[in-house]
């Protein structure tokens, strides 16, 4: 503008000055003429380039279509997908500055953005400038916004904001009730579901009750342990539509009151229908046999999967080889760990630690150091409950010094010892009567913060008893009745069994007394 004005400002002397020359004197008119043709002509070319700048352009239907701005809100939904939320509400921003504000679609997107990522008070801070500036809510937006909190639990407020919502005039739609009523399922307020379901129906002719909505209720029914009203549901249900969601929550319920048979009968009854059962029907109907004990029918049922095309998932596996470790086979565990591994499944640290664990209690440490490397090989980096399954595994055969070099790498890799790992190496030292290095370890354990447990007491003071330190036995002994925790018969019929064999039965019928008035304290 500057240049512009400076090249009019040149034009016009250098005319006034051929003016001069010509005719001795100027025209004034003739100058102002002059001039507001040269001002109109340049207002007329600043106002082409800013319709460049802006690409505005008219369509045939005579409405004016910003591409820029189209652009912008294209890029802002862009952002808001791939997670870039902070790029996205400064383009926003941005836009609102030059006059421009998106549609609420686009606003719906960051709304929900926000939501998901757990930042409720920003999604509310733009709903309230959508309140302000524009454009207004509409029921996707405040779904999005009920359905953030109820993310975090918060049902109160949800159902403040659907209030909120009802009084603003915006009608809640099926998507709105179905949220509202998992969410206080999922609080355990199945009543007040029923009560809402009821009230938004009344109110609206349009808000039905769907397959979505039948679901949720029977699966509410189902987790507050009212089978029957769940079969009801199920009942009016399967006379219209199912699917095999719903299928899965009453095939759950059944396997939750452990009846295996009416679950393998609905699982069937579905593949009547035409309805494959996927992973989650699978895997529900392996949890309910692993529950009951049947951990052969559970690998059955994963042989099934199988054949069926349905590939097992890591939960799949989880389970399956959580119980075979619980029944004591870690041989066959071991078997499915190798099926994981050769289809590329990674197992997380829990199962290699479950089959780990069943190899140290079967005493066999060389097969449960060689899982640990074969974890290693793999890049599962061990944890304190690693640890604590190969020290077991160690102590199991008496190999008391393997055990304090796993104490020692522990130390050295920065895992914190817990009270298990402390109690397996007292309880090592102990029956080694090594009762100096179990005191050590039992300081140790009190200078970093670990605190004792009944096991830890009930170690000691068998050490104390045995090396025949009893003064320091019944010392550990009133620390263990001051310390709040709860005292059971073990650590005085260690002591009375010991007073006994010393023939001091007087000290050992103290210790009676004194166990009958504590049970009788606990039991009033």
């Amino acid at each position: 503008m500057e240049a512009l004005s400076h090249r009019c400002q040149l034009r016009t002397q250098d005319w006034f000055q051929n003016k001069r020359e010509d005719n001795g004197e100027g025209d004034p008119q003739f100058v102002f003429n002059v001039l507001d043709a040269m001002l109109k002509g340049n207002l007329e070319r600043l106002k082409s380039m800013r319709e460049g700048i802006l690409s505005v352009k008219v369509d045939l239907t005579g409405y004016v279509a910003d591409v820029t701005y189209v652009r912008h809100a294209a890029v802002i939904r862009e952002f808001c997908l791939v997670g870039k939320l902070g790029t996205a509400l400064w383009l926003r921003r941005k836009m609102v500055q030059i006059g421009f504000v998106p549609d609420v679609l686009t606003h719906n997107y960051l709304v929900n953005g926000l939501c998901k990522t757990g930042e409720l008070e920003k999604a509310d801070w733009i709903i309230r400038e959508m309140l302000e500036i524009g454009p207004s809510p509409n029921c996707a937006t405040y779904n999005t916004f009920i359905k953030g909190y109820c993310l975090r639990n918060d049902v109160d407020k949800a159902l403040f904001l659907f209030s909120t919502m009802t009084n603003s005039g915006i009608r809640p739609n099926r998507v709105t009730l179905n949220i509202l009523v998992h969410a206080l399922c999922k609080s355990g307020l199945l009543d007040d579901a029923k009560k809402l379901l009821r009230e938004i129906i009344d109110d609206n002719e349009t808000a039905r009750i769907d397959i979505i909505t039948s679901t949720i209720l029977m699966d509410g029914c189902i987790k507050n342990g009212d089978m029957t009203q769940a079969l009801g549901i199920w009942d009016a249900l399967s006379q219209k539509n199912v699917d095999a969601i719903s299928y899965n929550v009453i095939i759950h319920g059944f396997c939750l009151i452990q009846d295996l048979k009416l679950a393998y009968s609905y699982s069937c009854e579905m593949l009547k229908r035409g309805l494959l059962p996927d992973v989650f029907t699978y895997n529900t109907l392996i949890s309910g046999l692993c529950q009951a004990g049947k951990i052969y029918e559970a690998c059955y049922i994963h042989d099934v999967m199988l054949r069926m095309g349905v590939a097992p998932d890591h939960i799949s596996y989880k389970m399956v080889i959580h119980g075979l470790c619980t029944k004591g086979d870690v041989f066959k565990a071991n078997e499915y760990l190798n099926f994981m591994l050769k289809k590329s499944m990674v197992p997380e640290p829990f199962v290699w630690n479950l089959i780990i664990g069943s190899y140290g209690r079967c005493g066999d440490p060389d097969n449960a150091f060689s899982i640990r490397d074969q974890m290693l090989s793999f890049g599962v980096v061990p944890n304190v409950f690693t640890y604590n399954a190969l020290i077991h595994a160690q102590v199991k055969v008496g190999n008391v010094v393997a055990a304090y070099y796993l104490k020692k790498e522990m130390d050295c890799h920065g895992l914190f010892l817990d009270v298990v790992t402390y109690n397996l190496l007292i309880s090592a030292a102990c029956n080694a009567g090594q009762i100096s290095v179990a005191t050590r370890f039992y300081n140790e354990m009190l200078k970093t913060g670990c605190e004792p447990d009944l096991i830890t007491y009930t170690e000691l003071i068998g050490g104390f008893c045995k090396s025949g330190n009893m003064k320091e036995a019944e010392e550990l002994l009133s620390k263990l009745q001051n310390s709040g925790l709860t005292v059971d018969h073990v650590p005085f019929q260690i002591l009375i069994k010991k007073y006994c064999t010393m023939r001091e039965t007087d000290m050992a019928f103290d210790l009676y007394k004194k166990w009958l008035t504590l049970k009788r304290r606990a039991f009033h």
